[in-house]
């Protein structure tokens, strides 16, 4: 794959602890939404400290933005990415991923694996081709929501919230798990879009495969 150098235009706070990184589109560069890029910092040590980053803006835009959650317990790329400015370097490689939009259906999302479903939705919401599309997305605590006001614009009540961590009036409290899912879903014959830690992804795999759901419905990072 081939890799290119882009300028960081913009740098925004999300959450407390969640970033978004506008930077150059190289020219004739390509993605579907729900693929990600290899991209790391071009300063000091960090250059060939590549990570998987998704994309998070529409393929139509003249530049690229990442949604990105630092995690600052340990000196990782996400915690160096706290200290980027306008003007940093980053590098990426060509797109790639097995995320991609398959018809409406579920989209199931712990954290910040909620990242590939950003640019889904986006697209699908600026055609205006929404649906019936729904979102359950888990977090600890209601501050760490990503985009919440904005994915409440682009699909109403079929946006739910999971709160593990602390219990809060209007929204639900636990996390997803089979008898979630069979309490909330009726169809299990429709798509399904998967994305979070590993542990979250393989669990609901497991669930909504006991529940009926048919591999080739399941769409996930393999």
């Amino acid at each position: 794959m081939a890799d290119y150098q882009v300028k960081v235009i913009e740098v925004k706070n999300v959450t407390h602890n969640v970033h978004s990184f506008t930077v150059e589109k190289p020219e004739g560069f390509s993605f579907n939404p729900g693929q990600a890029t290899d991209l790391s910092i071009l300063k000091d040590n960090w250059k060939d400290e590549k990570r998987p980053f998704t994309f998070t803006s529409i393929p139509e835009n003249p530049t690229l933005e990442f949604t990105i959650k630092s995690y600052t317990d340990h000196d990782g790329v996400t915690n160096q990415l706290t200290q980027v400015k306008p003007g940093d370097i980053f590098e990426i490689s060509d797109a790639w991923g097995a995320i991609e939009y398959k018809g409406e259906g579920v989209f199931l999302a712990g954290g910040a694996g909620i990242t590939p479903f950003i640019s889904i939705f986006r697209a699908l919401y600026l055609a205006g081709k929404i649906g019936s599309n729904r979102l359950f997305f888990s977090n600890k605590t209601t501050a760490d929501i990503i985009l919440k006001e904005e994915f409440e614009e682009m699909l109403g009540y079929n946006f739910f919230n999971i709160i593990s961590s602390e219990q809060v009036d209007g929204y639900a409290h636990g996390r997803i798990t089979r008898d979630f899912l069979q309490k909330h879903i009726e169809d299990f014959s429709q798509p399904f879009y998967v994305c979070g830690p590993d542990s979250f992804t393989t669990s609901i795999l497991e669930a909504l495969q006991e529940l009926g759901a048919k591999p080739d419905t399941l769409v996930f990072e393999k």
